[in-house]
């Protein structure tokens, strides 16, 4: 019985550091800014993708790419067209879930919305993501052109194994 009570409390107390421990990560990713390896990746897909603009429809524009905590949980990031304005918004708190993800695919589907808006291009087709958004989107080396993020692809990708 003694042996029994000694796995039980090492596991118990196991089990309350772990907890402790993730506790203390999620605060500090809620509490701090992204690491500077992040927003350097962050900024050298933004480099890939003005050049690609540029070389497929000619625009030189820069668009500003903010990381925000206050988007729903359901968005993944946004393209938002205000009065001849243009940015993007990426969800911080997907970044703690998969950056792989976010810079990947996010980023490539929030800059083909914000190459639909220096088309002229409004259209609510499908909630902006019409036939020539997709293009647009592959065209941008988008991994996927989808309405609607896959989560079998975040799991899959944190796989070490090519499926």
């Amino acid at each position: 019985m003694n042996s029994l009570y000694k796995i039980f409390f090492t596991i118990v107390v196991i089990s309350l550091l772990l907890l402790f421990y993730i506790s203390y990560n999620n605060h500090s990713f809620k509490t701090n800014p992204l690491p500077k390896d992040t927003i350097a990746r962050i900024d050298n897909k933004k480099k890939e993708l003005k050049k690609l603009v540029y070389e497929n429809y000619g625009f030189k524009r820069d668009i500003p790419i903010h990381i925000s905590s206050k988007l729903d949980n359901n968005l993944y990031g946004l393209a938002v067209y205000s009065k001849g304005d243009i940015k993007i918004i990426l969800n911080k708190n997907r970044f703690q879930e998969s950056e792989d993800y976010m810079i990947d695919y996010v980023l490539p589907h929030e800059y083909a919305h914000t190459v639909m808006f220096l088309l002229g291009d409004f259209t609510r087709e499908n909630s902006g993501h019409s036939l020539r958004w997709q293009n647009i989107c592959l065209s941008l080396k988008g991994k996927k052109c989808d309405r609607y993020v896959d989560h079998q692809d975040i799991v899959l990708d944190k796989l070490d194994f090519v499926y």
